[in-house]
């Protein structure tokens, strides 16, 4: 297996349009393997295409980010300093995304979720929407049963109530909870219903998460980049890239009083599992 594993990151996005095969290249070589994570149709496909160039070590993930299923200003903070632009809304098309995720590299369905970060008083209608898309894709990942890849921010009480509602469709290996921003009440919930959760390169500069990790068994936990977004340090306010989440690994070994090799092949073996990966 590899030293490490990159579970969520998007390699596909514009940001490394310049110089992809080369961080792709870089991350092989440095043992590390990874899950391009699709936010949309034209991302889902993108990430499809860039995972079958290579015959192992990239592999992807296609849904229909929350943000995307109505149109909202994203802050050029909140996409880590590149220009603000306007996200296009979407409808999500079962059988475009089913056909995608019927590829082989295809190891997970999402990002999907719920996200009310952005949504401004409070507006019921785009919450309905997100969580009837939401279950659209809990249907698909339960009718190919392939594991979910859910995004969740300021929105964990209505997560957890849908998944509770839909729990007749989580009897397989239900899935990740994708750069974890939930207590540890929410934590124990979702851990019962067998969900696996990453952590990012916050980790690595913000205190708030260390009882949590603490809390959560290393044989449920996963590491992500996010790339391009939430660089570790030392290289926060750079793009992030696969290669960084060593930094994230070595934080991860002080956390769980463990050693960088223990973290690191517990977490590796954790994600072929959750991915269906054979080696």
């Amino acid at each position: 297996m590899p030293f490490l594993f990159d579970s969520h990151t998007h390699l596909q996005f514009s940001a490394f349009d310049k110089d992809r095969d080369e961080v792709i290249k870089r991350t092989l070589e440095n043992d590390i393997w990874l899950t391009n994570v699709g936010s949309q149709k034209d991302t889902s496909k993108n990430a499809v295409e860039l995972a079958n160039k290579y015959p192992e070590g990239v592999y992807a993930a296609v849904g229909l980010h929350p943000i995307h299923t109505n149109s909202v200003y994203l802050d050029p903070q909140e996409i880590d300093g590149e220009n603000g632009f306007n996200s296009r809304s979407e409808d999500f098309d079962y059988e475009f995304y089913k056909n995608l995720a019927l590829n082989e590299k295809v190891v997970a369905i999402g990002e999907c979720g719920l996200d009310y970060y952005r949504i401004e008083n409070n507006e019921l209608e785009i919450k309905n929407k997100q969580r009837e898309i939401f279950i659209n894709h809990i249907k698909l990942a339960d009718e190919l049963k392939k594991p979910l890849m859910i995004h969740c921010r300021q929105a964990f009480p209505d997560l957890i109530s849908v998944l509770t509602t839909s729990s007749q469709l989580l009897n397989f290996t239900p899935g990740i909870i994708h750069f974890f921003t939930g207590t540890i009440d929410d934590a124990k919930e979702l851990l019962e219903m067998g969900f696996y959760f990453t952590f990012g390169g916050l980790i690595t500069y913000n205190r708030q998460f260390d009882e949590i990790i603490k809390f959560i068994p290393l044989e449920k936990i996963l590491l992500e980049t996010d790339a391009p977004y939430v660089a570790p340090e030392p290289y926060r306010g750079r793009r992030n890239e696969p290669t960084y989440i060593k930094e994230t690994a070595q934080k991860m070994a002080e956390l769980k009083n463990a050693s960088l090799e223990e973290i690191s092949g517990q977490i590796t073996q954790n994600a072929f599992k959750i991915f269906g990966i054979r080696k």
